[in-house]
């Protein structure tokens, strides 16, 4: 196969252009300028940020982590700084060197979440990303992820306020994905991403004195584990909408893109890599680009279309 001179890795959503497929999972990659010294975050597609709340929160005050065969168990509580903070401190930081970025947005209530999105559009921020699926927090999110009717009320709200692109992240914690994604297309959504964290529990026993002592963490399960059930979902969710698809779970190589590539992804989003190694994400960006130019691969669509027998 001849080799391609030049080779064009963007993807489009709604009206915003990412220069290549390859974002960072929110609360993965803090506010982006932590990881300036172990990447190019600048040659990031994007990077979506950690959850924003309408006001700050300090997160869950028990364990947060509790590592386990092929993943992690986090129930963080969506700590953030809040929405005021994020737009007096770290936007400008993220428009000063040029970074790409998605909001992420949580909140309790649709009208907390349709404020949250007014103050994005008032801001000129050009794409969001509707978390509606975290498992570890006892208030809003989760309960607008499993009920598609619910979901598709919430959707519409924000989509009447907010003509960004506008992504919305499925759980996989629910009897049917596929309803959910299609109530986020028929609502206005631009794109779904798939998936969040998978609900579980982590336990630690200790045998002390003659007496056993547990310690548990309930949170999302993700890291490499997660990926069978992620690819799987993706692949149903394929099957039902022509919306873009955003897909992550368990991704570590550039071979774990193509087989989300393979089975409906559009992009994807890099999450528990980046804390074991947290230059995961520039790389695999210049992986991507080594593999297309060496294989003759001019654009991302004829990559997919290789993957997926299209061709």
């Amino acid at each position: 196969m001849a080799v391609a001179q030049n080779v064009d890795m963007s993807f489009k959503i709604r009206d915003v252009i990412f220069k290549n497929p390859v974002l960072t999972a929110s609360g993965t990659f803090g506010y982006a300028d932590e990881f300036d010294d172990f990447t190019d975050v600048s040659s990031l597609g994007a990077v979506v940020t950690k959850a924003i709340s309408m006001e700050p929160r300090p997160g869950n005050d028990h364990q947060r982590i509790f590592e386990t065969y092929g993943g992690m168990i986090n129930s963080i509580g969506l700590e953030n700084v809040g929405i005021k903070r994020f737009v007096e401190e770290k936007l400008p930081i993220l428009r000063e060197k040029h970074i790409d970025f998605v909001v992420n947005l949580a909140g309790k209530t649709l009208d907390e979440y349709v404020s949250l999105a007014k103050v994005c559009a008032e801001h000129n921020i050009k794409a969001v990303e509707l978390n509606i699926s975290c498992p570890n927090v006892k208030s809003g999110c989760l309960e607008f992820g499993t009920d598609e009717v619910v979901l598709g009320k919430l959707v519409e709200s924000v989509r009447n306020v907010y003509r960004g692109c506008l992504i919305v992240k499925l759980t996989p914690n629910v009897t049917s994905i596929e309803k959910i994604a299609q109530a986020s297309q028929q609502a206005g959504a631009d794109a779904v991403s798939l998936i969040n964290t998978v609900k579980a529990l982590g336990v630690k026993l200790e045998f002390i004195n003659g007496k056993f002592k547990k310690s548990t963490v309930q949170g999302g399960l993700s890291g490499r584990a997660i990926k069978p059930v992620a690819l799987g979902a993706v692949s149903r969710v394929r099957q039902v909408v022509d919306i873009p698809i955003i897909g992550m779970g368990g991704i570590y190589s550039l071979f774990d893109i193509f087989e989300f590539f393979s089975v409906g992804a559009d992009m994807i989003q890099i999450g528990t890599a980046n804390f074991t190694h947290p230059d995961i994400s520039g790389q695999l960006v210049d992986e991507l680009k080594n593999f297309m130019t060496e294989n003759g691969f001019s654009t991302l669509k004829e990559l997919k279309d290789n993957l997926r027998g299209e061709y």
